[in-house]
């Protein structure tokens, strides 16, 4: 339907003599067809109210004549007119392709509210850009050449007017689904290949998949993408591959850019596989390349233009405006676009007015928007999203502004964080814009210092160590803001550090150093690490990290050591004395691009923070397909009948705990088997029963209810539903979730059924806290002893699991944990160095020994935090954090693994 309005919209544009004709012809065949029905209603009518012979009435008679002559005259003209018709439809056909494009475009424009609300667009608004394009593309007579410069053209201008309005993160994204649409329409990319890139592989039964060739370097998810990537035609064979050329297959993951033409597939598989096959062996073996890939997949197939954003220009977007269409900044933390618009108010020479919306501010909203409107001002309605229930009574302001015809200067702008409650019609009508702040060390730090006066930056009366002092704070400030891209091994919660955290603790630092003569060290170092910065810090570990900066910047050396190093790399230096102008040229001297050792990360936590946006991305675009039938005919509701199915027979039934448990000994670790057991009963019940409903209601057998229709949207990306989480967090995919569970029912069985464990699986218990308790209390009960005279300590055994036939005196022999952001040295037993792309690393075997607690912790040894998952926040319900393990740091300080944000897991994402 919207491809046959938007036809109507080009050719009338194109070839009005065209669309004319046609009108006219409707007109024609219409007024012929009615002709034609009155001469037969005429004829009906006389043949009712004759009497007596038909043959003697005259009038019949010759009527009948006429109408035989006109109706062979309007069938001729109906002939005519529908061959004249078909010429016509036939000359519109030849601009479908345009059509057919826009129309594209307007549903990958209609998804992204699925992926932000405050991404609304609507049909008039781009119809609108569909005619800019009409009227600014290049023209040609020749009809061939016109659709391509049309489209061409069209194609770029959405994206260039939508990207205004969206988020640096989805950017991308967005260009990559319009890449992808606009192939899957032309019939060049296939629909099973494209699916299998977003979602992947999931294997749910081990027993019938073909060995990992090379667990060594190929891990178990990647080999779960290849043996079900084998199931595809163009990649049959590929399984068999890897066993005849996997030293290949090595070496092109290895390479570090396996994306790049330069890298090449191992055998046939370099002339065989397309563009996208490519793809989808990068998505398969190298995670971490997967939005360089799709970088590539956009620029060979649509241009690189695609791939740069313009930069939010506010001069741009004001003379696209308009008085009446409200002008919106979408806001992101620590942004204020009200310095901008002020300056731009000046330059225009416009009064500008700005009011931060809150209770009671209303009224003087009003009052400002009616001024404007009348005298041609600028208002600014600041934090929209503060004041949520006014928003109505200003969709109806801003519906209403084309009718009050506005002065011509008038503009009305708003910002708001996102909010899903914002009014439709409002982002609707108006122009969107994002507003983030800026990413990468050299960029933060050059906007601190330049917001620095002369007059502040000389007012201190010991500059020596002012200037020194101040350069590391917004180093230390930078670093604090720009560590989130590195995601658990940055913070274990995202903080919004803004430039008031900053221009509080540059007052702190300029008052201290004029009142002391000695520098106040650990004054200092409080104010700011604990009180300035650290009052937004909630979680332990990140108040740790951020000391750990604070001692390393503030610090005798800082002063002392000329061109003190601020991290391992010999490129940030603390510069010596000088004006302001001397700082801000230092910071034009910084690298563009940001290395991890400059937060004092190793190389590796880039992979992990690459592997995280390609994930996400795929994850986003995944929620955006169509509830459609596959490549293979299947629909939806068979692919998850047939899931749910398999499920039902994976998914083990609920045990009697009495008969399987046995009679309680009264010892603590009886409790915590049979808590565990009824903990899991529960959840094998849930599942069954829901899986069991799924089907039903996909028969139509039940009403298919909101909770069950979530589950079979879950089940229908691979996702594991929520309501199957209650018992133990996870944020694994769906097939490696039902195996864990299967494995942590399994230990529990064993435990029933041979006796408790010489070596446990500390993630098989849906509580491990309870666990430990346990072991500490059967422990303190041995010994004679409170429980709280306590604590741990964690030997590492070097032994195999089958090697230990007995349990250790007190406490428990623990498996299965895996080291993040550090490698593990066997022979030293310490932390290590990691491998280069080695995320994860496997402990051995930990003992968890309760020992009288000790008074102070050995040096060279770093307390490593303990989580349940690697969400490290975990939930307000269920932290993830659950203690700190004692193990020896090796060749570097403990401080250098706090930077690295290492630490230990219970279980990982996949």
């Amino acid at each position: 339907g919207l491809e046959d309005q938007l036809l109507g919209i080009v050719v009338r544009k194109e070839r009005p003599d065209l669309e004319a004709q046609k009108n006219e012809l409707v007109v024609a065949v219409a007024a012929g067809k009615r002709k034609l029905v009155e001469l037969e209603d005429t004829i009906l009518r006389m043949l009712s109210e004759a009497s007596g012979s038909l043959l003697e009435d005259e009038a019949l008679v010759l009527t009948l004549q006429s109408s035989k002559t006109t109706s062979v005259e309007v069938e001729q003209q109906l002939a005519v007119s529908e061959q004249t018709e078909a010429k016509i439809d036939a000359a519109r056909e030849g601009y479908r392709p345009c059509a057919y494009r826009a129309s594209i475009l307007y549903f990958v424009l209609s998804d992204l509210a699925r992926v932000d609300p405050m991404y609304q667009f609507s049909l008039d608004a781009y119809v609108g850009l569909f005619d800019t394009s009409l009227a600014k593309s290049a023209k040609s007579d020749e009809l061939p050449q016109r659709i391509a410069s049309l489209n061409e053209y069209h194609t770029y201008f959405v994206y260039r007017s939508t990207c205004r309005a969206l988020f640096e993160t989805h950017k991308l994204l967005f260009s990559f689904q319009i890449c992808a649409k606009i192939l899957l329409g032309a019939g060049k990319m296939d629909a099973a290949e494209c699916d299998f890139f977003l979602r992947g592989g999931q294997v749910f039964d081990k027993s019938a998949q073909p060995q990992n060739p090379s667990p060594d370097w190929l891990s178990e998810a990647a080999w779960d993408h290849v043996t079900e990537l084998d199931k595809l035609p163009a990649f049959r064979d590929i399984v068999s591959s890897f066993g005849s050329a996997n030293a290949d297959w090595h070496e092109w993951c290895r390479h570090p850019q396996p994306e790049a033409q330069a890298a090449k597939l191992p055998g046939e598989w370099e002339t065989r596989c397309s563009e996208m096959q490519r793809l989808i062996l990068v998505r398969c073996l190298r995670p971490d390349r997967i939005v360089f890939a799709a970088t590539a997949f956009i620029v060979n197939n649509l241009g690189t233009r695609f791939t740069e954003p313009p930069v939010l220009d506010l001069t741009d977007v004001l003379a696209d405006s308009a008085a009446a269409t409200p002008l919106i900044f979408v806001l992101s933390p620590g942004v204020d676009p009200t310095n901008q618009l002020t300056q731009l108010a000046q330059q225009r020479e416009v009064t500008f007015h700005s009011i931060a919306l809150g209770q009671g501010q209303s009224p003087h909203a009003l009052r400002l928007i009616d001024e404007g409107v009348r005298e041609g001002h600028w208002v600014l309605l600041a934090n929209c999203h503060l004041m949520m229930s006014w928003l109505g009574e200003l969709d109806k302001i801003v519906e209403g502004l084309p009718a009050r015809q506005p002065h011509a200067s008038f503009r009305l702008w708003l910002s708001s964080s996102p909010h899903p409650a914002f009014p439709i019609g409002i982002l609707q009508r108006g122009i969107k814009m994002t507003t983030e702040p800026p990413k990468g060390l050299k960029a933060n730090m050059t906007r601190l210092i330049q917001n620095l006066s002369e007059t502040r930056f000389s007012q201190c009366t010991k500059p020596h160590k002012y200037k020194k002092l101040l350069f590391a704070m917004c180093w230390f400030h930078s670093l604090l803001v720009d560590r989130r891209k590195f995601g658990n091994l940055g913070w274990n919660i995202p903080y919004d550090f803004n430039d008031s955290d900053f221009e509080v603790s540059e007052l702190c630092l300029r008052l201290y150093l004029d009142e002391y003569e000695e520098t106040p060290w650990e004054a200092l170092k409080y104010l700011i690490a604990e009180i300035n910065y650290g009052g937004r810090v909630t979680d332990d570990r990140d108040r740790r990290l951020m000391n750990v900066y604070m001692d390393q910047f503030f610090c005798d050396e800082t002063l002392d050591t000329p061109a003190h190093r601020l991290s391992s790399l010999p490129d940030y230096v603390v510069p010596e004395d000088g004006p302001l102008r001397s700082y801000l040229e230092a910071c034009a001297g910084l690298p563009q691009a940001d290395r991890p050792e400059a937060f004092g990360q190793h190389p590796n936590a880039d992979i992990a923070s690459q592997i995280e946006a390609g994930n996400s991305m795929l994850e986003v675009i995944v929620s955006l397909q169509p509830r459609a039938a596959d490549g293979g005919g299947a629909t939806p509701d068979d692919r998850v009948y047939a899931l749910a199915g398999d499920l039902l027979e994976l998914v083990p039934e609920a045990c009697n705990i009495g008969a399987k448990a046995g009679e309680s000994d009264g010892s603590a670790m009886h409790v915590v088997l049979v808590q565990e057991l009824q903990r899991y009963n529960k959840l094998l019940a849930a599942i069954r029963l829901s899986l069991a409903d799924v089907r039903k209601g996909i028969r139509g057998l039940v009403v298919m209810s909101a909770e069950l229709d979530d589950i079979f949207q879950r089940l229908l990306v691979g996702a594991v539903p929520p309501s199957w989480l209650s018992a133990y967090p996870s944020l694994k995919p769906l097939a490696s979730w039902a195996r864990d569970l299967i494995q942590r029912w399994q230990q529990l069985m064993d435990w029933c059924d041979r006796g408790m464990p010489t070596v446990f699986w500390l993630a098989g218990f849906t509580y491990p806290t309870g666990f430990l308790t346990a072991l500490m209390q059967t422990a303190a009960r041995e010994n004679t002893v409170s429980v709280d005279s306590l604590s741990w300590d964690f030997p590492i055994v070097g032994a195999e699991e089958a090697s230990l036939t007995e349990r250790p005196k007190d406490g428990a022999y623990v498996k299965g944990l895996f080291l993040e952001g550090a490698g593990w040295q066997h022979e030293e037993g310490c932390l290590c160095e990691p491998a280069p792309m080695q995320l994860i690393d496997h402990m051995p075997i930990v003992h968890f020994r309760p020992v009288e607690t000790r008074r102070s912790k050995a040096k060279g040894v770093y307390s490593c935090p303990l989580y349940l998952y690697p969400l490290r926040t975990g939930s307000r319900e269920r932290p993830s954090f659950m203690l700190n393990v004692d193990l020896k740091s090796g060749a570097a300080e403990p401080e250098a693994w706090v930077k690295r944000g290492t630490a230990l897991l219970l279980a990982l994402a996949s």
